[in-house]
């Protein structure tokens, strides 16, 4: 059966995994320089109080305001996605003029999705996390989730509050770009707008030790879920399973890998998922991550308030959040 099929393959996968992992990569310098040929970094923006889609001229670079250049294109970005406005083919014409141009010190980056329907989180997806676990490869892809309010800007607080094991998770953030059920593999990048940034904050006194073992509530606390500095779309990544991740804390590297690590591969992952559920514009999906991570470090490494934690993906970018204390809830 096809679901047989799914299951037998983790076992090629992996050794496709290790494989490619023996390989000696090029320098991160290298790989950077040579993902962004075309393509587009989108971003949400505010600027003089009012938040904005535009293209980012380079990571960390002035900002076109779409709206600017064209007044029909949405403010929303599921809306900017649903109808196509995703192809800023006038935006590009008129950059040499540089209508619509705001410098990046007048303005705030947002997280580039707000309210995405859903937010599918794939755990143990990366073969070096599992080995750091000493645990086997999933047979099947771990699916879990995280709710929307979650979501929080690049520079703000990572609250920590209810939780005395507050960790961090670098990850790929695959990005949807239209609606699609039982999508067959060969044809799932065609549902891909780009991708983003991701830390998968997590509460693993909560996730793995409350609430009935259920995954979800330690880690949806509000500003579980940093997200940017852009979308990246997916024309500018020449292969979104070879690129850099790693996340820092203080200044310190506690996470390094490829996402040639990964298990289950995003064509894989979003034909697996959509068997189950429709996607929809702006559903993000999660796509794991690499080891180093604070629960498995002995003696364990907890977040606490004061540090700062960078995310960061050659050719997308880097986010950074503090992390802040503030007054638990009042538990009845």
């Amino acid at each position: 059966t096809q679901d047989s099929a799914f299951r037998d393959s983790a076992h090629v996968r992996l050794s496709a995994v290790m494989s490619v992992s023996r390989r000696t990569p090029p320098p991160m310098s290298e790989i950077s320089a040579k993902r962004i040929k075309k393509g587009h970094r989108i971003v949400r923006f505010e600027h003089q109080g009012k938040v904005k889609i535009g293209v980012e001229l380079g990571d960390g670079g002035d900002v076109v305001d779409c709206r600017a250049v064209d007044p029909s294109l949405p403010e929303e970005m599921w809306k900017f996605m649903r109808h196509g406005a995703y192809d800023l083919g006038k935006v590009d014409r008129l950059l040499p003029d540089r209508l619509g141009v705001i410098p990046r010190s007048e303005i705030r980056l947002k997280a580039p999705l707000d309210y995405p329907e859903k937010i599918i989180c794939i755990g143990m997806n990366y073969a070096d996390h599992c080995t750091e676990q000493n645990i086997p490869i999933p047979s099947d892809p771990v699916i879990f989730g995280k709710f929307a309010n979650a979501i929080t800007d690049p520079e703000e607080p990572i609250y920590l509050e209810n939780t005395d094991e507050l960790d961090f998770e670098v990850e790929l953030g695959v990005v949807i770009l239209k609606r699609g059920r039982r999508i067959k593999e060969s044809e799932a990048m065609d549902y891909v707008m780009g991708y983003t940034v991701a830390h998968d904050v997590s509460a693993r006194d909560w996730q793995l030790k409350r609430n009935g073992g259920q995954w979800l509530l330690g880690k949806s606390f509000d500003s579980f879920c940093p997200l940017g500095p852009c979308i990246v779309t997916k024309e500018a990544i020449a292969d979104p399973h070879n690129l850099g991740i790693r996340c820092r804390v203080n200044g310190e590297t506690v996470q390094e890998s490829n996402t040639n690590q990964m298990i289950y591969k995003i064509p894989y992952l979003i034909s697996y998922i959509s068997k189950f559920m429709s996607f929809n514009a702006g559903d993000l999906i999660l796509t794991g991550t690499p080891p180093g991570v604070g629960c498995f470090r002995r003696p364990p490494m907890w977040l606490k308030e004061g540090d700062v934690v960078e995310c960061e993906i050659d050719g997308i970018g880097c986010i950074r959040n503090p992390v802040q204390k503030r007054r638990p809830f009042e538990f009845l």
